[in-house]
C-alpha cells in the first residue's frame, strides 16, 4: 500500500514556521513528506532535516522528496533523539522543529500494522518494526492493575476496570491474538446502552495500548526540552497534537518555558535566577478549518500550538 498522510493544518504550519530561505529546519515526524515538501520549496540554501521512526514513512519521504536531495537530510530515527543526530550530521542550532504526533493514515489502513479497530489483524501497533515488543505483549502479559492505568490514563475510559478485568479473563483460555478478538472482549465490558450512544468502543483502549507501547507521552515529555534548546533566537517549535493528553503536555512546557520562575507570588523580585527561554505565540490552539475538517475527517481533533525561542539576555 501507497504511503498516505494527509498534511494536517498545513497553510497554518507554513505560516507560523516564518520560514529563513537560509535556515535549518527540522521535521521530527516526517511521515510521508507532506509537511516538508512545502517548507523545503520555500528554502534557497536552507536545509531540511527529516527524522521519523517508521521505515516506510522514511521510503516515501524519500521518494516524494528525492528532486531536494541537495537541501534535504532524512534519518530513521525517533525524533526523541533529535540532539544526538543532529550533533552527528554537525548541526548545533536550528531554525524552527516541527512534529505531527498523529498516527498516520497510512498505519492506520494498513491492516497488518494493527493499529485499527476496524480492521482483523495480529495485534502488533509498533510504530517502529525494529522493536520486539508488541501490542499482544501488552494485553496478554500486563497485570489487570497495569492494562487497567493504562487504560484509565492514556485511554481516558470510564470502563477501564471492567475492560482489564474482561481481557484478563478471557486470556485465562487462550491468548488474545488479534484486533478482532480484542474488539469482542472490549464490546463485552461495555453496557449496550454506552456502546449505542458512543463512538466506537473499542476506540479508546486501542489509543491508550499505542501510546504505552510506543512510549508517546514520556517520549515527548522528555524530549520538549531539548527541542527548545537547539532553536535560535527567533527559532519555533511548532507541535501538532491529536489528544488532550498530549496537548497539556505541550502546553505546560510552553507555559514554564515562557515563564520559569518558580519564586513565591508576593515575593518582589524574582531570586530563584530562572530566565525564560521564549514565548507562546499560540495563546490558544490553532484548529483546523471547518473546510479541512470536512475534506479530512481525521483532521478533527488536531490542535496546533507555537513557541517561540528568545535570546538569553532577553
Amino acid at each position: 500500500m501507497e504511503f498516505e498522510h494527509k498534511s494536517v493544518l498545513l497553510d497554518e504550519v507554513i505560516e507560523n514556521m516564518n520560514i529563513d530561505p537560509d535556515g535549518t529546519y527540522v521535521d521530527g515526524t516526517i511521515g510521508g513528506g507532506g509537511h516538508s515538501s512545502v517548507i523545503v520549496q520555500r528554502l534557497t540554501s536552507g536545509k531540511l532535516i527529516g527524522l521519523d521512526q517508521d521505515e516506510a514513512a522514511i521510503q516515501a519521504a524519500e521518494l516524494r522528496l528525492s528532486k531536494y536531495k541537495d537541501k534535504v537530510t532524512i534519518i530513521r530515527s525517533n525524533y526523541s533523539e533529535i540532539k544526538t543526530v543532529l550533533s552527528s550530521i554537525q548541526i548545533d542550532k536550528v531554525n524552527g522543529i516541527l512534529l505531527d504526533l498523529g498516527v498516520s493514515s497510512y498505519q492506520l489502513d494498513t491492516p497488518e500494522r494493527g493499529f485499527s479497530y476496524r480492521e482483523d489483524a495480529p495485534l502488533d501497533m509498533r510504530m517502529d518494526k525494529r522493536n520486539d515488543k508488541t501490542a499482544r505483549d501488552i494485553i496478554n502479559d500486563y497485570s489487570e492493575m497495569e492494562l487497567y492505568r493504562i487504560i484509565k490514563n492514556y485511554g481516558e475510559d470510564r470502563f477501564a476496570k471492567n475492560i482489564a478485568k474482561h481481557i484478563v479473563r478471557e486470556r485465562s483460555d487462550k491468548p488474545i491474538e488479534t484486533t478482532f478478538q480484542l474488539n469482542e472482549i472490549i464490546k463485552a465490558a461495555i453496557p449496550a446502552k454506552v456502546r449505542a450512544v458512543g463512538g466506537h468502543p473499542s476506540k479508546r483502549t486501542f489509543q491508550a495500548i499505542r501510546i504505552e507501547l510506543n512510549r508517546e507521552l514520556d517520549v515527548l515529555r522528555d524530549t520538549l526540552e531539548d527541542m527548545i534548546n537547539l532553536l535560535i533566537p527567533g527559532g519555533r517549535l511548532l507541535i501538532i497534537t491529536f489528544h488532550s493528553l498530549e496537548d497539556r503536555i505541550v502546553k505546560e512546557s510552553f507555559r514554564v518555558n515562557e515563564n520559569p520562575c518558580t519564586c513565591p507570588p508576593n515575593f518582589p523580585v524574582c531570586v530563584c535566577g530562572k530566565k525564560p527561554k521564549g514565548r507562546i505565540i499560540t495563546r490558544k490552539p490553532i484548529f483546523p478549518s471547518d473546510k479541512e475538517i470536512e475534506l479530512n475527517k481525521r483532521s478533527k481533533s488536531a490542535k496546533l500550538r507555537v513557541f517561540e525561542r528568545i535570546a538569553e539576555e532577553e
